[in-house]
């Protein structure tokens, strides 16, 4: 979201970029500048200034008082804006944030989801939730329009373990839950990759496919110096000391994993 922020920016958009206030206090920060275009820094609470997540009992009790806290500290920001001589006309917010909308309604803005999976997982998510697609599948493959023919174990993997994360399972589903009722949802994927499954949920949604929202330095370089994400939450170590790992190894005989793959 940051990325599509930064591209915002450079085109002369003023944006502000809301982090709670724990992330705000605890990890590297740094607002992203291209040429005379900014992309600021608010802070909203979740409830847990201090601590973060690890702070709550359980994900349904932080996210329960995040959606409090954070209506109410979103709810402050929009009000402080409108004063000023850029008040806010569009909420651009994460779908795991659903309650963000009926803030934006309250208000009369603009709403824009923004989902960083691939529309195939939103779209299985949805057809779910709405139960287009019911629970648990018994029978394999699974056909859904736009998609090929799915096995188990090719759906995201809160359909294929379900009832082993009940809590993280109610919470993908309810990014979802009022997608529908958002002015545009943006998806960071590009026509041409999912084109067949981005014309199957478009049908259901006012979709909008924004991506790859990667620096520009790794695209056509139309933002100046946006060559990383600027948005770190642990500290960063030396290059030099992944690559000169790296090159102890045999050519392809290492596996990159990111610690997020298991959130699809």
């Amino acid at each position: 979201m940051l990325q599509f922020s930064k591209r915002l920016a450079s085109k002369g958009l003023k944006l502000s970029f809301a982090i709670t206030l724990f992330i705000s206090k605890s990890f590297n920060v740094v607002p992203e500048r291209s040429g005379d275009s900014a992309v600021e820094i608010e802070t909203i609470s979740d409830g847990y200034d201090e601590g973060g997540f690890a702070e709550a009992d359980s994900i349904h009790e932080y996210l329960k008082r995040m959606e409090a806290c954070g209506s109410k500290t979103l709810t402050e920001i929009i009000t402080k804006h409108r004063s000023s001589s850029n008040p806010i006309d569009c909420i651009l917010y994460d779908p795991f944030l659903y309650w963000a909308l009926d803030v934006v309604n309250k208000f009369g803005l603009v709403g824009a989801a923004f989902f960083t999976q691939p529309c195939a997982v939103n779209y299985v998510y949805y057809l779910v939730h709405h139960v287009l697609l019911k629970l648990p599948l018994v029978e394999t493959p699974v056909s859904i329009p736009g998609l090929p023919l799915l096995e188990l174990q090719d759906m995201p993997s809160f359909i294929y373990v379900q009832s082993q994360y009940p809590a993280y399972f109610d919470m993908v589903l309810n990014q979802i839950s009022n997608a529908d009722k958002a002015h545009f949802v943006l998806v960071n994927t590009f026509y041409n990759l999912e084109q067949e499954v981005v014309d199957s949920m478009s049908k259901f949604c006012p979709l909008l496919t924004i991506g790859p929202t990667v620096p520009s330095f790794y695209l056509d370089n139309r933002v100046q110096n946006d060559k990383d994400n600027d948005l770190n939450l642990y500290k960063l170590l030396d290059p030099s000391i992944c690559t000169n790992w790296l090159n102890t190894k045999p050519e392809r005989s290492v596996v990159m994993f990111p610690l997020e793959a298991w959130l699809v």
